[in-house]
């Protein structure tokens, strides 16, 4: 049994970066970009979009799990939501495998922290009427998908600046 705690545990919180004392939400979202920044390497959009549905899969149960696990319905140390958010956010980067690389990693960080933090709509109403796991994930993704929106316009509109 304390095996399956532990493993869900470190899921729940990307490998512990959630049990960070201050601000888990943003150390899980930065813990989360070199994993993403080697999917894109590794496998391209492809492998990145794929690995981001299975972490969101994945991670609708595991934070369900942990949540019912401590007592706490969406508690601040699970950051398996932030990844999937995260990780959709890199998506429509130039990524070239350069030094503007960091560049472009830290604008999507930045990105998608803005929007997960202020909550817009329709992410605060998911955020506060969706329930269990489904809810806990839903709200970042919604996060990220307006942070994919955000920056594929910017790359758009300042495509001649760039080259």
């Amino acid at each position: 049994m304390r095996l399956t705690q532990t493993l869900i545990t470190a899921s729940a919180t990307w490998f512990y970066s959630g049990k960070f004392p201050k601000a888990p939400g943003t150390a899980g979202s930065f813990a989360a970009l070199p994993f993403g920044w080697l999917l894109v390497a590794t496998s391209g959009n492809t492998g990145l979009l794929i690995a981001t549905a299975i972490v969101f899969i994945y991670g609708v149960f595991i934070s369900d799990s942990y949540s019912k696990m401590i007592g706490i319905h969406d508690p601040g140390e699970i950051v398996i939501d932030e990844v999937a958010g995260q990780w959709l956010c890199l998506l429509p980067l130039p990524l070239s495998f350069s030094w503007m690389d960091i560049v472009w990693v830290l604008l999507a960080f930045v990105v998608f922290r803005f929007f997960d933090i202020l909550k817009p709509w329709p992410i605060r109403w998911v955020d506060r009427r969706v329930g269990g796991g489904f809810g806990i994930m839903l709200d970042d993704i919604f996060a990220g998908a307006f942070g994919m929106i955000l920056l594929a316009a910017i790359i758009h509109f300042a495509g001649g600046m760039l080259k």
